[in-house]
């Protein structure tokens, strides 16, 4: 959500202070509901029981999603099961990760793949971030507060690192396994890398002099809609795969049937 939209509503409800907050990377965990919902309404199998952690399978079981706020290091964890053409890989994000940046890689596992070879430097790099090359390959965000690492020490020891800090410490880490596949990767960097603000209710903004707030009034049946707008597209993107599927599929064959006349011929 921009600005613009913000200012374009009017104030009819009783209006609640929230904030945009700038750079995304350092907005705090935010709302689990924003992943946990789009997996829901994707057709993913809620697993979770009462009082554990957040449990989501792919319609396929071929990947989990997990969230736990309880045990350390807490956070989500997502695995993807090894396949007949792909080996088996692993992700983590901590607690504090946003969860708009946990989404774009999310997101992307309830969609089609696309053709495109996949490039996790470049969406970085259209905004503005910075190569280094070194013992490993990394990219450095313009405030220099996030980094997306290829780290390699030594022949199948590999892994994909990313996070950011504060001036108080580092906030958050994500860890992606060598054989994580690299489109997801790009998806999450495209997030990671995103110059649009996210939205934080007051009382929910990491204490840091590196954040940059504009405040904003918002009525709850907007933020609703806005999060329903949301829901819906992940519906209707299940739907129209679904749909697709069972247009392809071939029909039964159908069962002979035999006449009356067939059976007397068999007597």
């Amino acid at each position: 959500m921009t600005r613009r939209q913000y200012a374009a509503w009017g104030s009819a409800d009783q209006a609640e202070q929230h904030y945009l907050v700038e750079p995304r990377h350092l907005a705090g965990g935010g709302d689990i509901r924003h992943v946990a919902e789009f997996l829901r309404a994707s057709g993913w199998r809620d697993r979770s029981v009462t009082g554990g952690p957040l449990v989501f399978d792919s319609s396929d079981q071929q990947v989990r999603v997990v969230y736990d706020p309880i045990s350390q290091p807490g956070g989500w964890q997502i695995q993807g099961q090894a396949t007949a053409t792909e080996p088996g890989w692993q992700v983590s994000f901590t607690r504090q990760t946003p969860v708009e940046i946990v989404a774009g890689f999310t997101d992307a596992l309830t969609r089609e793949r696309s053709a495109h070879a996949p490039n996790p430097w470049a969406p970085l790099q259209q905004q503005g971030w910075e190569t280094e090359r070194s013992q490993h390959f990394t990219a450095v965000s313009p405030d220099r507060n996030a980094w997306l690492q290829f780290h390699q020490t030594g022949p199948g020891q590999a892994h994909w690192w990313a996070g950011a800090r504060t001036e108080h410490g580092r906030t958050w880490d994500a860890l992606f396994s060598s054989t994580t596949p690299m489109h997801l990767i790009e998806h999450f960097s495209t997030a990671l890398a995103d110059p649009q603000p996210v939205m934080r209710p007051r009382g929910h903004i990491p204490p840091s002099k590196w954040i940059r707030t504009t405040s904003v009034s918002v009525r709850p049946s907007e933020i609703g809609a806005w999060q329903q707008a949301r829901i819906t597209a992940a519906r209707a993107t299940t739907w129209g795969r679904s749909w697709a599927a069972s247009r392809t599929r071939k029909p039964a064959a159908a069962r002979p049937h035999a006449t009356a006349a067939g059976s007397r011929a068999r007597r």
